[in-house]
């Protein structure tokens, strides 16, 4: 009961426009799960080893039958490499299926960051020319192309998909999609300079019918 307070006040960071944990499309989903599977990894390691700090502690001498060189080997070798070895698998699985893989796409969209504001551009539709949100497509995934114009920056929507860095002369590419209509908060994950706290966009998330018109009515 003592610590209900503290995991309720933890737990009220879990959720919000920014929230990685509060997912809102495929790619984000995986990041979520991915983090939630660390956690339980790392819970079940933290609570082994209170639970043998316990027993030590309340039964001096306990373990004493057991070589030095075992717990050394088992606690600190083997255990280790074993649950490790399946949380990197893991990670590395998980790190596959979110990857921008070329020609998989439906629509590409232009994202160009520099101090201290994002522009949006539309390959498919090259007569929208720029925006200052960004709109796609609901239940499609979208390849964002990031580039920089000054510094390094980082394009970040954390319920769609996780970060990449925009780097100047360079075109690095993320794929995010959205599971429903809605407007998600994007950030520039990256200290750029004074304005950095400020250089924040909107991605607004429209039904495929409804997307033509959307891209129409945000050139005007």
């Amino acid at each position: 009961m003592f610590l209900t307070p503290f995991v309720l006040l933890a737990l009220t960071a879990c959720t919000g426009p920014l929230s990685t944990l509060e997912p809102a499309g495929p790619s984000a989903s995986l990041i979520a799960t991915l983090w939630w599977v660390m956690l339980a990894g790392s819970a079940v390691l933290f609570l082994l080893v209170m639970a043998l700090l316990t027993m030590a502690y309340l039964r001096p001498g306990f373990g004493s039958n057991v070589p030095a060189m075992k717990w050394v080997l088992y606690g600190g070798l083997v255990m280790p490499v074993i649950v490790l070895t399946a949380l990197v698998g893991y990670a590395l699985v998980v790190g596959e299926r979110i990857l921008a893989h070329p020609g998989t796409a439906e629509t590409r969209v232009g994202a160009h960051g520099q101090m201290w504001h994002w522009t949006f551009t539309y390959p498919d539709y090259p007569e929208i020319g720029e925006t200052d949100v960004l709109h796609i497509p609901v239940g499609q995934p979208i390849d964002v192309i990031v580039t920089a114009e000054d510094v390094i920056h980082s394009f970040w929507v954390p319920r769609l998909a996780g970060k990449i860095d925009a780097i100047p002369g360079h075109e690095n590419v993320v794929r995010i999609e959205a599971d429903r209509v809605g407007v998600y908060n994007g950030v520039c994950a990256e200290f750029c300079g004074a304005g950095h706290t400020e250089m924040r966009f909107a991605v607004v998330a429209h039904e495929p019918e409804d997307y033509p018109a959307a891209l129409l009515e945000a050139a005007q």
